[in-house]
C-alpha cells in the first residue's frame, strides 16, 4: 500500500540555484552515466539535486533500476517521491557516488557542509570505489578557504573546547553556525552543533588534527578522495 500523491511530502529548494544552467548542464553529464542495476551514492546541495532530478527522469522513462544511497533527510525524501528505492551502507555498498562541493582546489580536496550533510556524505564517499564531484566554475578556488570557511560538526557540550582547540590548530575565525527559520544554533541530522572555522592557511594534516579534538565528529574538509570532478 503506497501513501497518496496529495498526502506526500513535497519539498522545494529553499531559494533559487544560482547558476542552474550550468548545474543543469553538468547533471545531464552525470545521468548520463546511470547504469541499470547500480546501486548510487546520492549526494546532497543543489547540483546533486538536479543530478538526482536528472537520474529520476531515466528510471521514469527508461525504466531504468537504480538503489540510491542517501546522504541526507532531504534527499530521502525526494527519492521516496520519485519512487527510487533507497538503502543504507549497512545493506549495500554503492558502485559509485556522486555530490557537489563549495570548493574544490588544484589538489582535488574539498570544501562541502554548508548543508550540514558532511558526516553522512564522507562516509558515503568513503565506501565508494568511484567518485564524482558535480560544480560549475564558481567552484573552483586556488586554495581552501578561499571563499567559505570549514565546517566543524561537533557534540554540543563540546562547543566551547572545540572552538579554543581550532585556534590553537591556526583558525582565524570560528562562528557557531545559527539557524534562519528557528532560533539558536543550527542542529544536524545527528543532533550536533557546526562551528564554521576559517583558516587562511591549510595544511595537509588540518582535516586529521580537527578530528582529533574530543568532540569533533566530523569535518567538511575532503582530502585524499581523488574524486572526478565533473564542470559545466
Amino acid at each position: 500500500m503506497e501513501w497518496k500523491q496529495e498526502y506526500k511530502q513535497t519539498m522545494h529548494w529553499n531559494g533559487t540555484i544560482s547558476h542552474r544552467e550550468a548545474k543543469e548542464a553538468v547533471a545531464a553529464k552525470l545521468a548520463a552515466l546511470a547504469k541499470d542495476g547500480d546501486v548510487i551514492g546520492f549526494g546532497s546541495g543543489s547540483t546533486s539535486l538536479l543530478a538526482a532530478e536528472a537520474i529520476a527522469r531515466r528510471v521514469r522513462e527508461e525504466g531504468l533500476r537504480i538503489i540510491a544511497v542517501p546522504t541526507s533527510q532531504e534527499m530521502e525524501i525526494h527519492c521516496s517521491n520519485w519512487g527510487i528505492p533507497t538503502a543504507t551502507l549497512l545493506s549495500v555498498r554503492p558502485d559509485w557516488c556522486f555530490d557537489g562541493a563549495d570548493e574544490v582546489d588544484p589538489h582535488g580536496w574539498l570544501v562541502k557542509g554548508r548543508g550540514g550533510a558532511m558526516y553522512r556524505e564522507k562516509l558515503v564517499m568513503a565506501a565508494c570505489p568511484k567518485r564524482y564531484i558535480l560544480i560549475d566554475d564558481s567552484k573552483r578556488v586556488s586554495q581552501i578557504c578561499e571563499k567559505f570557511s570549514i565546517p566543524v560538526e561537533c557534540q554540543c557540550q563540546s562547543v566551547n573546547y572545540v572552538r579554543e582547540q581550532l585556534f590553537t590548530l591556526g583558525a582565524d575565525r570560528v562562528e557557531m553556525r545559527l539557524a534562519k527559520a528557528k532560533d539558536g544554533p543550527v542542529i544536524t541530522e545527528f543532533g550536533n552543533f557546526i562551528l564554521d572555522a576559517h583558516f587562511n592557511k591549510v595544511p595537509e594534516t588540518l582535516e586529521r588534527d580537527m578530528k582529533a579534538i574530543v568532540g569533533v565528529v566530523e569535518t567538511g574538509l575532503f582530502i585524499g578522495f581523488d574524486p572526478i570532478v565533473l564542470c559545466s
